[in-house]
């Protein structure tokens, strides 16, 4: 048998494992995945709180790859929509008939509505912006000429397309960019749009535009829109696993064990050992002291930059190049709240009456803030009383070692509540507890030494055994489908023996637009 060495316990790493491992796969590859966490799921993991669950980042299960909405389908059933008559307001028929009721089997998948506003100057836009009676009202007649004067030049005057700031202004014109991208751009990446390469507009916001926005309102009007037909960022409707994305991924490792791979946890690759152009052996630091196994296969999800610094033949330009990719990093602070201040004036069947967004985007450059989840959205199932409280996740994008990653937990979540009172969101009081949890390398930057990955890409593709797969593994800002897509060509190009990567590198290069997480 060969032995296939998988870095990382998140989607990609174990989409892989389970790739591989199926269809008599396990007759033929030893696969051991390794996890430098005591989980699985990574940045899609579903985190346990005293009775309540929270999602890191958010995630949205949707993809216009049907390999990869029947991947998710076969994995976990899907139900109906749970209405608002849920199981938590005493109802006898808590959900829709058809498919497995979520009172009895645990592992499905709920149909949720989506749900996303921008929060700016203490008013609810659309996300992303549409242009209504809603969003005249809150400008004001005076800036939405002013937008829509802009947006008519911008279709006249394009400029080029060498920043992320020309990127967004071309689309939506320099006054709707001011407002509702630069600053939130800003406090995600902390550079200025201009600093940023205009190739992660090109990959996450592919086919958004005004023109999109407004194909999109006509053919709503006309009855025709379908999530197949539409911009994934306009997609009205979900899957969501019934207690969060880390459900689904820890039915995947358990599906992993049982077709005779192994997971083995706090495993942290350090090293990786090459001989005449292939991987020979990787070497991690566990509990136990340091380990070495043999691979006649490695498919690694680390981020680059440590993946090329622990290669042992690695030349000092990929060092460099490797050394000066960017990344940022992420904080999400819980908090169980009696209520909310906002406002629900969009749908009055919500649980417990609150607004019935998943995702608020705060716009306030005046806060840290950078989006706010309401789980009790995501599902009724991630929080303990979804009725008599609201768990909201605040998310906070900073660096590893600056002063906000550096607060203690005390201090992070006292900033966290004060920016909420200041918004207008909390009352005084309002919180009855709270936890924090940090994430590194959270998302792959595109500055600094990013322009010259292709030669990282060179490099690491001269390793004949050796797979990149993920959102880390190949520095790209990928969505969870992608991620999984670059697993199952990899298996693909494997099982073939096929040697050709090139489909591996290339998920999620198409003109198509996968949403910003």
């Amino acid at each position: 048998m060969e032995n296939v060495i998988i870095i990382g316990g998140g989607p990609a790493g174990l989409t892989a494992a389970y790739e591989l491992l199926r269809d008599g796969g396990n007759e033929k590859y030893n696969v051991i995945v390794l996890e430098e966490s005591s989980v699985l799921g990574g940045i899609s993991q579903t985190v346990r709180y005293k009775g309540n669950r929270m999602d890191i980042g958010g995630h949205r299960f949707f993809s216009k790859d049907d390999t990869i909405m029947d991947w998710w389908r076969d994995m976990m059933p899907v139900q109906g929509k749970p209405s608002y008559d849920d199981r938590v307001l005493g109802h006898e028929k808590p959900f829709e008939a058809g498919g497995p009721d979520p009172e009895t089997d645990d592992n499905v998948m709920l149909i949720r509505d989506r749900v996303s506003r921008i929060y700016y100057k203490k008013a609810f836009f659309d996300y992303p912006v549409k242009m209504n009676a809603n969003t005249i009202k809150n400008m004001g007649v005076l800036t939405t000429l002013e937008a829509g004067f802009s947006y008519l030049r911008s279709c006249v005057q394009k400029l080029p397309e060498d920043n992320l700031e020309n990127f967004y202004i071309n689309r939506f014109g320099r006054v709707l960019y001011s407002m509702f991208f630069e600053g939130y751009t800003e406090k995600l990446w902390g550079r200025h749009p201009r600093e940023i390469s205009a190739d992660w507009g090109a990959q996450r916001v592919k086919g958004l535009s005004i023109l999109a926005i407004l194909k999109d309102m006509l053919s709503k009007v006309r009855g025709t829109k379908n999530n197949e037909n539409t911009e994934t960022s306009l997609i009205e409707q979900y899957w969501y696993p019934k207690y969060g994305p880390g459900q689904l991924w820890e039915l995947v490792g358990s599906k992993v064990v049982k077709m005779g791979g192994t997971i083995l946890y706090n495993h942290s690759v350090k090293s990786l050992a090459t001989e005449n152009g292939k991987v020979t052996s990787v070497t991690c630091m566990t509990q136990d002291g340091e380990k070495t196994y043999d691979a006649d296969i490695v498919i690694s999800s680390m981020p680059v930059k440590d993946l090329v610094n622990g290669i042992d033949c690695a030349d000092d330009d990929s060092k460099r190049i490797a050394q000066g990719l960017p990344y940022r990093d992420f904080v999400t602070v819980g908090l169980l709240v009696n209520k909310l201040k906002l406002i629900n004036k969009t749908d009055k069947r919500t649980l417990g009456n609150i607004v019935p967004d998943c995702w608020i985007y705060v716009q306030d450059k005046g806060v840290k803030l950078g989006r706010i989840q309401i789980f009790n959205n995501w599902s009724p199932y991630m929080v303990e009383d979804p009725v008599g409280t609201v768990w909201i996740g605040l998310e906070y994008f900073c660096a590893e070692g600056d002063d906000f990653w550096n607060m203690s937990d005390k201090e992070c979540i006292s900033f966290a509540v004060r920016e909420l009172r200041k918004m207008g969101v909390i009352e005084k009081g309002a919180v009855l507890d709270a936890h924090r949890e940090k994430v590194k390398k959270a998302y792959p930057a595109y500055f600094d030494t990013y322009n010259e990955f292709d030669k990282l890409v060179d490099f690491l593709d001269g390793f004949e055994n050796l797979y990149c797969v993920g959102r880390n593994g190949q520095h790209r800002y990928n969505n969870m489908d992608h991620s999984m897509l670059t697993s199952i060509n990899a298996a693909r190009v494997i099982k073939t023996g096929s040697g050709d990567k090139h489909g591996i590198w290339n998920v999620n290069t198409e003109k198509e637009y996968h949403e910003h997480k």
